[in-house]
Formats: C-alpha cells, structure tokens, sequence
C-alpha cells in the first residue's frame, strides 16, 4: 500500500537519503534542495507546497513535492493548476511499480481540491528522461510544446470540473 505521510523531525534524515541511480542524478534536484525550496515557499506564499515522503508500508521509497497556482502565478499556463515540482522513487524501490501507484495516488489526491479547484496539472521533466515521459504520458499527460527555464519538457493534463 502507498501512502503520503508528512515529513516530521522523525524522518526527515530519512528522506534526505534517498536517492536517485547515478545516471538519473541530473534530471532531479535533491530532496533537501526540495525541501529547502518548501521552506521558502512556506514562509513566503499564502498556500503550502505538499511537501510528502513517500511510503510502502512502513519502508519510505519515495519523496513527492506538490503545488498549486492561481491563473495569475501559473508560467506554463492561464488556468488555476496544481503541479508536481518533484516526484522521485529511491534507487532501492524503483521497477516495482511503486512510481505509477504514487503518481495515481498523487493526481486522486490533487482531485479533491486541498487548495483550491483547478482545471490542469503541470509537470516538467528532463527530455532525456524517458521513464518519466513513459509514465506521464500513460496516465494521459500531454506534451504542451514548451519548454521551462531549465529547458524541460512541460506536460500537462486536464481535469474534469
């Protein structure tokens, strides 16, 4: 079972551990860099990001870093959005289909609404990266042709008011 769990005093060395294989370091940054940046953006924006670590059972496999945009903040699009900043799955636990369920979990989640309604979810991802590209596209994000600042590629899905 996959679970988001708050990162806490008790797991946050935890977190900061996972890790990428080193062929994949280039397309994420770090989790503490993630969290740094949750940090700033907790002490400086009116919504908290979703800052989640990531679990099967007790085992943390993974971290996820949320968002959500109003119209006038959203920079790849005009629409109130949420977005998934990061997603990573730990070098142990990836190929166990332990990214798919959490992304299923993430959007399922990102559908309630937690900060308010919106009509699309972005991700960026490195164009090298083809497992992202493989597992974004498979839950029917859709290429909007653009690139971010850091020359990813930015996907988006629509949703379903």
């Amino acid at each position: 079972m996959i679970e988001f769990r708050k990162i806490t005093w008790d797991n946050f060395e935890e977190c900061i551990r996972l890790e990428l294989h080193e062929e994949q370091k280039n397309f994420l940054a770090t989790n503490v860099y993630s969290i740094a940046q949750s940090y700033v953006a907790l002490a400086n924006d009116d919504l908290p990001p979703m800052t989640y670590a990531i679990y099967h059972n007790d085992d943390m496999v993974g971290f996820i870093l949320m968002y959500y945009d109003n119209a006038d903040e959203n920079e790849y699009g005009d629409e109130n959005c949420y977005g998934v900043l990061r997603f990573m799955i730990d070098k142990r636990y990836q190929g166990r289909g332990y990214g798919k369920t959490a992304l299923e979990k993430a959007l399922e989640y990102i559908k309630t609404f937690p900060q308010g309604e919106a009509s699309a979810v972005y991700i960026a991802y490195e164009p090298t990266n083809l497992v992202a590209k493989k597992l974004y596209s498979s839950f029917g994000f859709e290429e909007t042709g653009k690139l971010n600042d850091s020359d990813e590629v930015i996907v988006k899905l629509n949703l379903n008011l």
